[in-house]
C-alpha cells in the first residue's frame, strides 16, 4: 500500500484537529522539518494546506515534499507565536523565514561595584552591578563612544586590580583621557560627578551637560582657577566635537529600533538602526534566507520575532512594512521587555524620514550584497570548471596547521561559499594527540579531519544539513592528498572532492601546482581569476592557524604553574604570589613556609608542595 503525502495526507490530519491554538510541523519522508507555523485554530490554519489548488509555487512544493505532520496545542496565540519562533531558531527548517545572525549586541557598562565606577565594553548576560547602555550596533560603535567619553568625562577603564596595584597615572592620565582617581588625583565626589555627567550624556541630555560645563568654567575663571577653567574648556570643546559627529540625532525620538525592509529578486535585506538617548548608536544589516515567495509583511514579522528573541525590544520599534498581525506582535515584544512595546509603521515627521533613511540604506545593502554574489557565482563555477568538479561548491572547507618546532600545534579550518568566507563557521582544533612526533604535519592533519568528520558522521550521518562540505581544500602536494585520502578512506567518506595546493616551483606565489587523486598535477594561468580566488582561501587559512596558534602560545608564555593545582583559585594564588613574590619561588617552598601564607591549610600546603616536588 503506497503511504500518502501531500494534499490527500493533510486531509487526513484534518480530521482529527480540533479548533485549539497552536504550533504545527511539516516533515518530509526522511523526518527532517519542512516547515514550522503557528495557528489561531488549528483545523483552520492546516485544512488551506489541504486545498489542491490557489498554492503559490514555493507552498505547493513544501505540501508535495510533507511526509507526515507533528502538531502541539498551547493555551494561546501568544504562547503558540513564541513555540513557533523558538522551534523555527532550533530546528531552522527549509521553508521558514530564518534569520542567520543572532548573536548579541555589545552595551556599555557603568560598573557599580567599585567606589571609582569603571566604564567598558560589555556584551552577554547582565549579571554585572551598574548600569547598562544599549545595545550598539557593534564593538566598533561602543569603541568610538568609549573613546569619547573618555576624553569628556575621563573616566577610568582599568580592571580594578589594575586600580588597586597602581602607584603613580598611567598614559591616559597624561593625555587627558583619564582622572587618574587610582592615585588620588581627584576625590570620590567629584569622580562621582563625572559618573553622573557621564550617564546623561549616554541617556540624551547633552545640552543640560554643555551649559553645566560652561557655567564651572566661568565660576572658576572668575575665581582665577585658570588651570581648571582650561580643563573644562577642553572638555567642553571635545562635547562639541562629539556632538558634531554624531551621524543622525533625532530630537523627537528618544528610544527606538528602526527596521527596513527590501526585497528583490527572491533575496531580502533587513537594516536595523539602534537610537538611544536621542542619538544613533549605529546600524546592522542583516539578510534573512527565504524560503521562497513570502509577502514583505511575512518576512518582516518573522524577523523581529527572531531578532528579539533574547534582546530586550525598545519602547519603540519603527517599520517600513507592516505586519501579519500587528498586535500579536506587539503583545509578545511587551511580554518579553516587561513594559509597552509600540510597533508604528510612520507615515510623516522625523520618524518617517528615519524610517525612509534606513530604507535607503537596505535596498543599497542588498544591492552590493547581490553584486558581490553575482562575482562570487562566477568564481566558484570557475573552480568547478577548472578542477572537473560535478557543480560549482556550496561549501569549501580548507584545512592548515601551524606549530613552531612541535610546540602549541593548533589546526585551522576556514569556510567559504556563495557569500564568501563564512567566519562563523571557522574551526580551530588543539592538536591533542600524545603518540604525534613533534613537527608531524600528516599526523597533525589526521587527528583535525578524524575529529572533524567523526562528529558530522555522528550529528548528521544522512547529510540533512547545509554542515557537509562539498570541496576539501589541503595545503600541500601529492603526499599530503594521498594521507588525507587515506584518512578519509578510513572514515568511509571518499565522495568528497579535495584538492591539494603546493606551491610550486621556487616556492612562488602564482606558480601552484594543484594535486587529485589519480591525476597528473597541473597548474593555472597566472592572470587567471580562479587561480586568485584559490590563493585567498589559502592565505586565508594561513591567517587563521597563525593567529590561532599565536594566541596559544601567548597563553602557554603567561600560564601560571600555581593554575595547574587543583583548589589554587585568584585569592590563593594571590596570597602565594604576595607572600613569595614568584611562583618560582613558591615552588621552592618548604612545606611550613607554605603552611604560613594566608588562607592555605595544612592540606593545600601539602597539595602544593606535592605537585612540584613529585614530579621528576
Amino acid at each position: 500500500m503506497t503511504q500518502k503525502t501531500g494534499h490527500a495526507l493533510i486531509q487526513d490530519y484534518v480530521r482529527t484537529l480540533d479548533t485549539s491554538p497552536g504550533v504545527y510541523r511539516m516533515l518530509d519522508a526522511q523526518g527532517a522539518v519542512l516547515y514550522v507555523g503557528k495557528a489561531r485554530e488549528l483545523r483552520v490554519r492546516v485544512s488551506n494546506y489541504a486545498r489542491p489548488l490557489g498554492h503559490t509555487a514555493r507552498i505547493a512544493r513544501m505540501i508535495r515534499e510533507t511526509a507526515s505532520m507533528m502538531f502541539l496545542t498551547t493555551r494561546t496565540e501568544t504562547e503558540a507565536l513564541l513555540l513557533e519562533q523558538n522551534l523555527i531558531k532550533q530546528l531552522k527548517p527549509r521553508y521558514n523565514v530564518l534569520l542567520r545572525d543572532d548573536k548579541s549586541f555589545p552595551n556599555i557598562l557603568v560598573a557599580k561595584s567599585h567606589e571609582f565606577p569603571q566604564i567598558k565594553k560589555h556584551r552577554g548576560a547582565k549579571s554585572e552591578k551598574g548600569d547598562y547602555y544599549g545595545p550598539f550596533a557593534s564593538a566598533g560603535a561602543v569603541n568610538r563612544t568609549l573613546t569619547q567619553l573618555q576624553r569628556v568625562f575621563l573616566l577610568r577603564n582599568c580592571t580594578d586590580s589594575v586600580f588597586e596595584s597602581r602607584t603613580r597615572p598611567c598614559l591616559l592620565y597624561q593625555i587627558k583621557r583619564c582622572s587618574a582617581p587610582c592615585v588620588g588625583r581627584i576625590s570620590q565626589s567629584d569622580y562621582a560627578k563625572l559618573v553622573s555627567d557621564a550617564e546623561r550624556f549616554l541617556q540624551g541630555k547633552t545640552t543640560s551637560i554643555q551649559a553645566s560645563l560652561a557655567q564651572e568654567m566661568a565660576e572658576a575663571s572668575e575665581a582665577m582657577e585658570y588651570e581648571r577653567a582650561a580643563a573644562l574648556r577642553d572638555r567642553i570643546k571635545a562635547l562639541t566635537a562629539v556632538q558634531s559627529v554624531q551621524a543622525i540625532n533625532p530630537r523627537g525620538v528618544s528610544e527606538a529600533d528602526i527596521v527596513a525592509l527590501h526585497m528583490e529578486h527572491g533575496q531580502a535585506c533587513v537594516q536595523v538602526f539602534f537610537i538611544r538617548g536621542n542619538q544613533v548608536w549605529g546600524n546592522r544589516d542583516f539578510y534573512p534566507r527565504l524560503g521562497g515567495a513570502e509577502s514583505p509583511d511575512e518576512v518582516m514579522q518573522a524577523f523581529l520575532l527572531q531578532f528579539y528573541d533574547g534582546k530586550p525590544p525598545p519602547r519603540q520599534i519603527l517599520l517600513s512594512h507592516g505586519l501579519e498581525d500587528p498586535e500579536l506582535a506587539a503583545d509578545v515584544m511587551s511580554e518579553r521587555a516587561g513594559r509597552k512595546v509600540e510597533i508604528l509603521v510612520p507615515q510623516r515627521g522625523e520618524k518617517f524620514e528615519l524610517v525612509t533613511n534606513a530604507l535607503r540604506n537596505a535596498r543599497e545593502s542588498l544591492a552590493r550584497r547581490m553584486s558581490e554574489s553575482a562575482a562570487q557565482a562566477k568564481l566558484l563555477q570557475g573552480l568547478a570548471d577548472a578542477f572537473d568538479l560535478p557543480a560549482p561548491p556550496r561549501r569549501i572547507e580548507v584545512y592548515d596547521n601551524s606549530h613552531i618546532m612541535g610546540t602549541n600545534a593548533v589546526g585551522g579550518m576556514i569556510v567559504a561559499g556563495p557569500e564568501g568566507f563564512i567566519k562563523n563557521q571557522y574551526r580551530k582544533f588543539n592538536i591533542k594527540g600524545t603518540e604525534i612526533t613533534p613537527g608531524d604535519d600528516f599526523g597533525m592533519m589526521k587527528e583535525v579531519l578524524t575529529r572533524r568528520f567523526q562528529r558530522l558522521l555522528k550529528d548528521d550521518p544522512d547529510r540533512q544539513t547545509e554542515a557537509w562540505p562539498d570541496l576539501l581544500l589541503i595545503d600541500g602536494g601529492a603526499g599530503q592528498v594521498s594521507a588525507v585520502h587515506e584518512i578519509m578512506a578510513d572514515l568511509g567518506v571518499e565522495d568528497i572532492p579535495m584538492i591539494g595546493v603546493a606551491k610550486g616551483v621556487d616556492r612562488d606565489q602564482g606558480k601552484e601546482e594543484f594535486h587529485r587523486i589519480g591525476r597528473r598535477p597541473f597548474a593555472l594561468r597566472m592572470n587567471d581569476p580562479v587561480l586568485y580566488f584559490v590563493q585567498r582561501l589559502r592565505d586565508e587559512a594561513h591567517r587563521w592557524a597563525i593567529g590561532t596558534h599565536r594566541a596559544k602560545r601567548a597563553k602557554s608564555v603567561m600560564a601560571n604553574p600555581l593554575d595547574e593545582i587543583a583548589g589554587i583559585g585568584a585569592a590563593r594564588k594571590r596570597a602565594l604570589l604576595a607572600h613569595f613574590g614568584s611562583a618560582k619561588a613558591a615552588s621552592r617552598a618548604g612545606l611550613a613556609d607554605l603552611q604560613a601564607v594566608e588562607g592555605i591549610s595544612a592540606a593545600m600546603a601539602q597539595k602544593i608542595y606535592d605537585h612540584f616536588h613529585s614530579k621528576g
